[in-house]
């Protein structure tokens, strides 16, 4: 495995570890009470949230590509 699929892979498993992270955080004490006065959750939920799917998405792009 060269260094690029590593690199796509590390990606995709961080990815989907902050996607479960921040989707266990969305049902905390913290993300209850934020909804009930702002309607939103937590910013820290909505980041990992994010980042948990941006980073997934480029280390699958980057494993669909495949290497040269």
């Amino acid at each position: 495995m060269n260094n690029n699929k590593l690199l796509y892979v590390a990606l995709l498993v961080v990815g989907v570890v902050l996607l479960v992270l921040g989707v266990i955080a969305s049902d905390s004490v913290a993300s209850s009470f934020s909804r009930l006065f702002t309607g939103n959750p937590t910013d820290k939920t909505i980041w990992m949230l994010i980042g948990g799917g941006l980073a997934a998405i480029v280390g699958l792009g980057g494993l669909a590509r495949g290497t040269k």
